[in-house]
């Protein structure tokens, strides 16, 4: 069990490190963990499979993962004064994105229940 974590942390590791190396090769504004949680999320895509250690390693990560967010809210603890001379601007893009998630959720999700429902069709057993 410990070596199935190991190998999966190194897979988490691996797809960090491959993104930042992308990101600071191609000079592009992207964190590179980002990038890495996209060529993670490309690879299992084509593998059609999580391997067990990383599924374990990563329900480990979630378990702590509040712990994870605590330097993020000290941040905003920090720059509060920032924060509150720019909130309109803050208020817009939290709008936008969080419509813009909630749009692309649906439109991926009606999708994949249209591909259920025709595989279902073809497939009446």
């Amino acid at each position: 069990m410990g070596l199935n974590v190991a190998l999966g942390f190194l897979i988490l590791l691996a797809c960090q490190l491959v993104g930042e190396l992308l990101v600071r090769g191609l000079d592009v504004p992207i964190p590179g963990a980002v990038v890495g949680m996209v060529l993670l999320f490309v690879g299992l895509l084509l593998f059609q499979e999580i391997p067990n250690g990383l599924r374990q390693t990563s329900e480990g990560l979630l378990k702590v993962l509040p712990l994870l967010l605590v330097p993020a809210g000290v941040g905003i603890m920090q720059y509060l004064g920032f924060l509150s001379d720019a909130w309109a601007e803050l208020l817009t893009a939290l709008v936008i994105s969080t419509f813009a998630t909630l749009f692309i959720v649906a439109f991926i999700l009606q999708r994949m229940l249209a591909r259920k429902s025709e595989q279902q069709d073809r497939d009446p057993s």
